[in-house]
């Protein structure tokens, strides 16, 4: 199947596709000594859990240990259950700090806004070349 097609019966785009072969996600089907992209069938399903693991909040490189974990003889079903535990925490994390924020909301002016304070508190804390670094590339 062509590179289109699989972006086509997966939902996404042709350049997702090309993303994930970069990323190691998917291989490139090029390596075949082809000499154009060829995808089997099955590429498609591998694409789809991609996508259903990024939006249940998987980061790229949590999803290639994911795929790493059911291609490995020597892993078992817990350690899939570890790393979706770990996963489950972060985000019962991420709902409590929203939860305060919007406990937190309130009708003031802006300039008492203490979602505002907590955001300029939380980038105060942060290391000068932190934020850099961790924001590269995404302008």
């Amino acid at each position: 199947m062509t590179i289109g097609e699989l972006a086509k019966a997966c939902g996404v785009g042709v350049e997702t596709i090309r993303f994930y072969e970069r990323s190691g996600l998917i291989a490139d089907p090029r390596q075949n000594g082809v000499g154009y992209r060829d995808y089997a069938a099955t590429v498609v399903r591998r694409v789809k859990f991609i996508k259903q693991a990024q939006t249940l909040g998987f980061t790229l490189k949590e999803i290639a240990d994911l795929l790493a974990i059911r291609v490995s003889p020597t892993t078992t079903c817990a350690d899939v259950r570890a790393k979706a535990q770990g996963k489950i925490l972060d985000i019962q994390e991420k709902v409590r700090v929203l939860r305060s924020f919007e406990a937190a909301l309130g009708s003031g002016p802006a300039s008492d806004c203490p979602i505002l304070d907590a955001i300029e508190t939380a980038s105060n804390n942060t290391a000068p070349n932190e934020g850099a670094q961790r924001n590269r590339g995404k302008t």
